[in-house]
């Protein structure tokens, strides 16, 4: 009997510590200094390759991809919500 609840125990914390993980990878997939880090990697990219062809301004253009990055990523939410809650009927 005590092997048995010693075993459960164990997968008990072994959930837990997935969890954990899960939950982390989703605090991360969120975050708002994701969405910062990605578009400010997008900017720079982006400024680079305006550069390369001879862009003018390229600093003002690299900002396009960059914010329609971030307003995508803010957009996605609601629809996430609305794509649910269709999708389950």
């Amino acid at each position: 009997m005590e092997e048995r609840i010693k075993k459960l125990e164990e997968e008990i914390e072994v959930i837990k510590q997935r969890n954990a993980k899960v939950e982390a990878d989703k605090a991360w997939e969120t975050s708002y200094f994701r969405v910062f880090l990605i578009s400010a990697i997008i900017y720079v990219i982006a400024i680079k390759v305006m550069y390369f062809i001879g862009s003018e301004n390229y600093f003002l253009n690299a900002l396009v991809p960059a914010i329609g990055y971030f307003l995508s990523v803010q957009s996605l939410p609601f629809i996430k919500k609305w794509w649910i809650k269709n999708h389950n009927k």
